[in-house]
């Protein structure tokens, strides 16, 4: 089936009213402050959040930096970060509508996996200027071993996803699309797996099966996941990706 930029849209104005209390995750300040770790900003900065959501990524940088940009296909979500934003944009991330060597620092948590691929990640090379930043971060199998049960969960969960990572799948697509100096780090997000599975865009149907995997779940995914169980509720141990690259070039002299 293919995935339209419609039904990704349609899919997040659903979640939109209850998006930030989806995972534990969204508002977990340990992962925000990894994030601001790689993509250090400064005051003279000019950074766009590409996938921008309901502003949860752009609220870190609030204050911090001289112009903050968002960008996101799903008005319903993205009207929310307007008021942390200095400039909102509805556009898709593979068409971004800036110049080249536009910004300081570029950010997409969570988005990639619903986007055109490498053509979204290019794209955030290419308003970035030469020195700056680029910074992904996204939800990762932890290996081979448990990638095809946490695959088919997320699919479950999220029907318009079209990408599935492994650990090094975010620092190669930086890679790919020119960015040097790579890096990443890990981060472990603890999920009631109910709650993170009510997400306001999928049936009950859905939620079952996605327990019922949970329920089958091979020794070596409960080992990695840490998965636990109480009264019928399952908590997983899920894996965060965060990879930053630079873009090469001469870097502009202070003005």
């Amino acid at each position: 089936m293919t995935i339209s930029r419609k039904d990704v849209a349609d899919h997040f104005g659903l979640r939109a009213p209850t998006y930030d209390n989806s995972s534990s995750w969204c508002t977990d300040t340990d992962l925000g402050e990894l994030l601001l770790d790689l993509a250090r900003p400064g005051p003279q900065d000019r950074v766009l959040d590409v996938a921008c959501g309901t502003g949860l990524v752009s609220r870190l940088f609030t204050g911090r930096v001289a112009e903050l940009v968002g960008v996101d296909l799903t008005e319903g979500m993205a009207e929310q970060a307007r008021p942390y934003l200095d400039r909102l944009v509805l556009t898709a991330a593979e068409d971004l509508p800036f110049e080249d060597d536009t910004f300081d620092i570029v950010v997409c948590r969570q988005g990639i996996q619903f986007m055109d691929l490498p053509a979204a990640v290019e794209e955030m090379v290419r308003v970035v200027r030469p020195g700056g930043r680029v910074v992904v971060v996204n939800l990762c199998a932890y290996d081979e071993r448990d990638s095809e049960e946490y695959f088919e969960i997320l699919r479950l969960r999220n029907p318009v996803r079209r990408h599935f990572f492994l650990p090094s799948g975010l620092e190669e697509l930086l890679a790919k699309a020119g960015c040097e100096q790579t890096r990443t780090r890990s981060y472990v997000s603890v999920e009631d797996v109910d709650v993170w599975s009510d997400n306001g865009a999928i049936e009950e149907e859905r939620r079952e099966a996605i327990r019922e995997v949970y329920r089958r779940a091979s020794p070596e995914f409960r080992a990695l996941h840490a998965v636990q169980e109480a009264d019928g509720r399952f908590t997983d141990h899920m894996l965060f990706v965060l990879a930053a690259g630079t873009k090469p070039g001469p870097v502009a002299p202070a003005q």
